[in-house]
């Protein structure tokens, strides 16, 4: 590509949300567009969280200094390993921080700027400076659709069957919903205050329905720009080698791999459920456990089942706090992902053709395995009514998504979405290419300066 219709590259500021989930399908988004060598891209984020990214030649990195609050060190500027009790807290002084990216959008004076669904005051300070936004969903939009059917409205059925919270669940969204009535609607406000269009982390092939739903509750356009999946970083020290040594050493498709994401911490019943649960399926496993940074901090022998990491040393492997998973999916001998059905998580299964035995935990988890199972790349470990997870039951849906006969149309299925992945492309990206260079035209913001006609991208 060149800079058609442009005499030089659009400037655009890229805003995420302060969750490694919002962050890598804001940077992985970065790439693609930077590679287009149509825009000069900034990222802007707090240190705590600029300093896990890879830097990258092509795009430039902002750091947003949160405001200091006593009980939020600058460590827990992220929420990668926050405990759960200060979630509300890293969101005030986000939004706290309102003047400091004021001050770097004047500085900087964008064609641009992408937002998240967290800062509906994003939108609102580049209106002032005259520089067009639009907001990018890091979310599915099944998810999405539900809120807005729910919020606008309420009562009335959704017209999908496959999608839908169940008896247990649907408490907990009501509640979030009347909490966000009570003060603002941060999610609608942001796609309210976006520009007539929505970027999306989706491709039509699995959303496209739910996309044109969207679109007709929000009246705008939604603009998928693909799957988005990081390429995994190359094995560099000697932990993640341990693990892919230990790996090698299993049968093809034997090995289930299980992560819970870095935003989500497993109560005790939970985990001991769990534990029990990957025991009883006898197959084998890499399970990544997580605690919170600031928290008396568990031994694993602790925080697990009593000899259980003894009864499981030649099958299972525990790891604490992070492991190369882009790498684990994507090898031959893992036949199983059991996850919380993250929407990043959910993607990267279906990259790497993995089938997914799903156990959602919140938020926009369950309509992701909902959509995982409608898919059929997955099943789900539903727990009882009142919300409780049986290890008898996990153990049972690990068995049929991994060993069984009957498994194999999930299995089979999982491996004919990858390919159908691989063979995309990138028309996703080429079409929202177009879009955000009208968009950038609109602008008075460090350009709009110079432009001629948009040419075909």
């Amino acid at each position: 590509m060149t800079t058609n219709g442009f005499e030089r590259k659009q400037t655009v500021l890229m805003f995420p949300w302060l969750g490694h989930g919002h962050i890598s399908p804001f940077l992985e988004l970065a790439k693609k567009l930077s590679n287009t060598n149509l825009f000069n891209i900034h990222l802007c984020s707090t240190p705590a969280n600029l300093k896990s990214i890879k830097t990258s030649h092509a795009i430039q990195f902002i750091e947003l200094n949160l405001p200091p609050l006593p009980e939020l060190p600058t460590q827990l500027h992220t929420t990668n390993g926050l405990p759960s009790h200060l979630m509300p807290v890293l969101k005030k002084a986000f939004d706290m921080a309102t003047d400091e990216f004021s001050d770097i959008l004047k500085n900087l004076l964008p064609d641009l700027l992408i937002y998240d669904i967290i800062q509906p005051w994003a939108p609102v300070v580049a209106s002032a400076l005259s520089i067009p936004s639009v907001v990018f969903i890091t979310t599915s939009v099944a998810a999405t659709m539900v809120h807005f059917h729910l919020s606008n409205r309420p009562g009335i059925a959704l017209p999908f069957s496959t999608i839908y919270y169940r008896s247990y669940e649907f408490g907990k969204v009501v509640k979030s919903l009347e909490d966000m009535r009570k003060d603002e609607d941060f999610v609608m406000e942001c796609v309210n205050r976006s520009s007539d269009l929505v970027l999306v982390k989706s491709f039509k092939e699995i959303e496209g329905k739910y996309s044109d739903y969207l679109s007709v509750l929000t009246d705008k356009r939604i603009v998928p720009v693909g799957p988005l999946v990081a390429e995994p970083s190359p094995v560099e020290d000697e932990e993640q080698n341990s693990v892919m040594q230990w790996l090698e050493t299993k049968a093809v498709g034997s090995t289930v791999f299980v992560s819970f994401g870095s935003e989500y911490f497993l109560s005790d019943d939970d985990l001991e459920e769990i534990a029990y649960g990957l025991e009883l399926s006898d197959v084998n496993f890499i399970w990544v456990l997580r605690f919170p940074k600031v928290e008396r901090k568990l031994s694993l022998s602790e925080a697990l089942p009593l000899g259980f990491l003894e009864r499981v040393k030649d099958k299972g492997l525990v790891i604490e706090g992070w492991a190369p998973q882009g790498k684990i999916l994507g090898h031959k001998n893992v036949g199983g992902f059991v996850s919380h059905c993250g929407w990043s998580s959910a993607i990267e299964a279906m990259k790497y053709g993995v089938p997914v035995i799903a156990m959602p935990m919140h938020l926009d988890q369950p309509i992701n395995a909902r959509l995982v199972e409608e898919v059929g790349i997955g099943m789900e470990v539903v727990r009882d009514e009142n919300g409780r997870l049986s290890r008898e039951k996990m153990a049972a849906v690990v068995r049929h998504v991994v060993v069984s006969k009957l498994g194999e149309v999930v299995r089979e299925t999982a491996k004919k979405m990858s390919s159908n992945l691989s063979m995309k492309g990138e028309e996703e990206i080429e079409a929202a290419v177009v879009e955000l260079l009208q968009l950038c035209s609109l602008g008075g913001g460090g350009g709009g300066v110079g432009r001629s006609e948009i040419g075909e991208v």
